[in-house]
């Protein structure tokens, strides 16, 4: 498996694999073809490629009826432009419907939309999409892991919905999608846990490294699942800890810091502090724009520390 610039290069690559092995597999793409880096596909599988123009309610409707008549169809474009512009679609036509449409969307976060500012950055996404029944959301943390969740979308049947954001590479190229939808990253102790979730997992490891110098010793795990069937190996870890915290690229509403904050609630009553989004964003440099809104491993550190009462 070749390197990935990107969360785009990686769903192209696996979008073109699976094709080679799969004659069902379609590509339906509103003018985004380019844009997901999936050129090389339209090129080598032409009666394959659905190109539906500037029309992410078309593309959605398009993908509808592929699945209907058995076939494979995944939909690439920005994550805003299909919860947004297309979300009655996705959920009248593919939730309602149950049907076995996949959709990848990119410039998740403020971290995809260093460039373009509010109109390119998507922080509303899961917030839509995890309200949907019957759809599988699935929030991979690297180019390398958004490769795997592509290929495991392929496996379920029932709508998937893949958020792709920008970020620093953390897994190994060879490393599984967990189904289980949760990996321990570093179990220095329990004085909290930290949930990452997307792209800000290099970010969440290093606070917890700051945090040890300083004598608070955490466990940091990955959520790659939203809302999944089976949270169990999640409630495992929340309770070692009577302190959780979350951070996400995300709306405080509706993303990780919901999802934990019910399984708590319900199964595990622990507290918990989100880490996310309370307003619009600014455009600027990734990096410098995630420090700019609390994602600062330094920040995240000072933030359990005041938390914990230390």
């Amino acid at each position: 498996m070749a390197e990935f610039k990107g969360t785009r290069e990686a769903f192209a690559a696996a979008l073109y694999e699976m094709a080679a092995e799969n004659d069902k597999v379609v590509g339906v793409f509103p003018d985004s073809l380019k844009a997901m880096r999936a050129v090389p596909f339209g090129e080598t599988y032409p009666d394959r490629y659905i190109e539906c123009g500037i029309a992410e309610q078309c593309a959605v409707d398009v993908a509808a009826g592929l699945a209907s008549a058995g076939m494979l169809p995944f939909v690439g474009t920005y994550c805003g432009f299909l919860t947004m512009r297309a979300g009655e679609q996705m959920r009248t036509f593919v939730g309602y419907t149950d049907l076995n449409v996949k959709f990848i969307g990119v410039n998740a976060g403020i971290l995809g939309g260093e460039r373009e500012g509010v109109t390119h950055q998507f922080y509303e996404d899961l917030a839509f999409v995890t309200s949907i029944p019957n759809f599988t959301v699935l929030t991979p943390a690297d180019p390398e892991q958004l490769y795997e969740a592509v290929k495991y979308a392929a496996e379920i049947q029932g709508p998937v919905y893949i958020r792709g954001g920008s970020g620093r590479e953390v897994y190994a190229k060879d490393a599984p999608f967990s189904k289980d939808g949760i990996t321990v990253w570093k179990e220095y102790g329990t004085d909290a846990v930290l949930f990452s979730n997307g792209y800000v997992l290099d970010r969440v490891l290093a606070a917890a490294d700051l945090l040890k110098e300083q004598g608070i010793n955490v466990t940091v795990a990955d959520i790659n699942i939203l809302y999944g069937k089976d949270p169990s190996k999640i409630l495992d870890v929340m309770a070692k800890t009577s302190q959780i915290v979350t951070v996400e690229d995300h709306n405080i509403n509706g993303g990780l810091g919901s999802y934990i904050s019910r399984l708590a609630t319900e199964n595990q009553p622990v507290k918990v502090k989100r880490i996310a989004l309370t307003d619009f964003a600014e455009s600027g440099p990734a990096k410098e724009l995630a420090d700019a809104y609390g994602y600062a491993p330094e920040k995240i550190a000072a933030t359990v520390k005041e938390t914990l009462g230390k």
